[in-house]
């Protein structure tokens, strides 16, 4: 298994970045500034983009693991990658997602806490309605994490 930087063609992953982020000119906002990470194992497994987002706070903006990878620890993986290669420059690891009974559990076991929320930001910024495990995403939940 390894991990490595993508910094060419990163679109080339636009399928299992839509995965975690559904619309495609959502991912366009972070994708070129961010620092994507894919994670491979006989194959890409998962993938993972990173922002600096100021005052020592680095932010996941997506991470998607392959359907068929999927519970398996590759993104714990990933995300323990990410903290070991950024905790001498960055506080905070934050990941901003909806309140969905997958991925809030997910991230409270690898270690993050609830911060804030942002009110309507998926029925503000996507097209359609979002739905994850039969949930409607309304509200961005922003969880951290100290490094």
């Amino acid at each position: 298994m390894k991990i490595f930087e993508i910094t060419e063609n990163k679109k080339s992953y636009l399928a299992l970045l839509l995965l975690a982020d559904e619309q495609e000119d959502m991912i366009d906002r972070y994708i070129d500034d961010g620092r994507m990470y894919v994670l491979d194992d006989d194959g890409v497994k998962c993938v993972c983009v990173v922002t600096d987002e100021g005052n020592g706070i680095l932010e996941i903006k997506n991470i998607a693991t392959a359907p068929d990878a999927q519970r398996k620890g590759y993104a714990k993986t990933m995300i323990d990658f990410i903290i070991q290669n950024y905790r001498d420059q960055f506080h905070v690891l934050q990941v901003g997602t909806g309140d969905s009974p997958l991925t809030i559990p997910f991230y409270e076991k690898c270690g993050f806490v609830r911060s804030h929320i942002v009110p309507n930001f998926f029925t503000d910024n996507y097209d359609h309605p979002i739905y994850e495990c039969g949930v409607r995403l309304v509200d961005m939940i922003y969880l951290q994490r100290k490094l």
